[in-house]
């Protein structure tokens, strides 16, 4: 409501920007710099954007910019450590969309497109000039300039990895061949695409992007935790930090059995306004979805994990994400991958009690400790009493 009566211009979020502004006139000043037209030409670094509305039967997109060569960095997010809001949005931003409606039963005649490793050449006929649709009430949305696909041709050549054409053949089940895929090496937004565009399991089907993304890293994760279980947990209580595009990842590890909880508050004047503290948890047995915090707590998560099976130890874990007026567009649940892995890098605290590094965290954190205390499940009523 504000929004609708504000208009931009009145501030009434407190901000002395218009968050949803400011993306749009990113946004337009890559599209305007593109001189796009029907018939579109360039390197795919590959990438597909599958949605999820109107499911079973949703928007398919090959992603090609008007740009040849090495592409790759326009859908690399993990590897987008030292990149701004501004420039992440507008990498993704140049990535054209050729749609078409689909049953997700349907094979996708682009697979090599899909299965390449390395930028492929292609060409995509558009019923029309691409256009850049903005909704304004719909400011998580995915915005490339888009049009309905006539045609796609892969003109490069596709570089498929002879153990990824052996598991998309083979009939194996989707969790297995994620699992194996991650142990060999790839990617996991690598894994994520292939998973989208129908080409992993028994029964193949086309997989929404943002539904592959939760069940990618739900799955490492569950299978890095099965090994972590077996090892030491760490002898004393440990502190990290990292800001990253506007969030600010805050880690406490507890000498203790594995368990792990997000707690995330969206501060005032942040994008969706203050938000309380939101919360997800688990113990060893897996819980189930994260119903409060979504995605952003499988992205966590698989940090975390990864984190332990380097150093092969277990902890207690919690992360508390406070999410600042800084970061004004949503990008995606990559930049939790990464905002945490940072911090996981920049050890600033440890201690041999609770007591003291939650006294520490008070000092750190930038919404109340006790708030963050009376919501947690990880951080035992017990324990929290005689902090106070």
């Amino acid at each position: 409501m504000k929004c609708a009566i504000c208009k931009g211009y009145r501030l009434l979020c407190g901000r002395n920007f218009c968050p949803i502004l400011r993306r749009v006139r990113i946004i337009k000043s890559v599209f305007s710099d593109l001189k796009l037209d029907k018939i579109i030409f360039g390197s795919s670094p590959p990438s597909i954007f599958v949605g999820e509305r109107g499911y079973p039967k949703v928007r398919v997109a090959p992603l090609v910019p008007p740009i040849e060569g090495d592409t790759s960095s326009l859908d690399s997010p993990l590897k987008w450590e030292n990149v701004t809001l501004e420039e992440a949005i507008k990498r993704r931003a140049m990535l054209v969309m050729g749609e078409r409606v689909c049953n997700v039963k349907t094979s996708l005649d682009f697979d090599g497109l899909v299965m390449s490793v390395k930028p492929v050449d292609a060409e995509m006929v558009l019923s029309k000039k691409p256009v850049l649709k903005i909704d304004l009430s719909d400011i998580s949305a995915v915005v490339n300039p888009k049009a309905e696909l006539e045609k796609l041709k892969v003109v490069g050549n596709p570089k498929v990895p002879k153990a990824v054409d052996k598991i998309v053949g083979d009939d194996i089940k989707a969790q297995k061949a994620i699992v194996d895929l991650y142990e060999k090496g790839f990617d996991e937004y690598y894994i994520i695409r292939l998973l989208s565009a129908g080409l992993l399991g028994i029964d193949k089907k086309l997989v929404p992007t943002r539904w592959s993304i939760t069940a990618v890293e739900d799955t490492i994760g569950e299978h890095i935790k099965r090994e972590i279980v077996d090892y030491k947990p760490i002898d004393r209580y440990e502190v990290y930090r990292a800001e990253f595009l506007g969030n600010v990842y805050t880690i406490l590890m507890i000498p203790s059995a594995y368990a792990f909880e997000l707690l995330e508050v969206w501060l005032p004047k942040s994008l969706f306004g203050f938000s309380g503290v939101l919360r997800d948890y688990e113990f060893f047995k897996k819980r189930g979805y994260a119903n409060e915090t979504l995605g952003a707590y499988y992205s966590a998560r698989l940090s975390v994990l990864e984190f332990l099976r380097e150093r092969k130890r277990q902890a207690k874990i919690v992360v508390f994400r406070e999410v600042t007026e800084d970061y004004y567009a949503p990008i995606g649940s990559w930049q939790i991958r990464v905002g945490v892995r940072k911090a996981l890098r920049n050890r600033v605290g440890i201690f041999d009690d609770l007591s003291s590094a939650l006294s520490f965290l008070r000092n750190l954190l930038r919404h109340r400790l006790e708030d963050y205390l009376k919501r947690s499940i990880v951080l035992k009523a017990k324990t929290i009493d005689s902090y106070f």
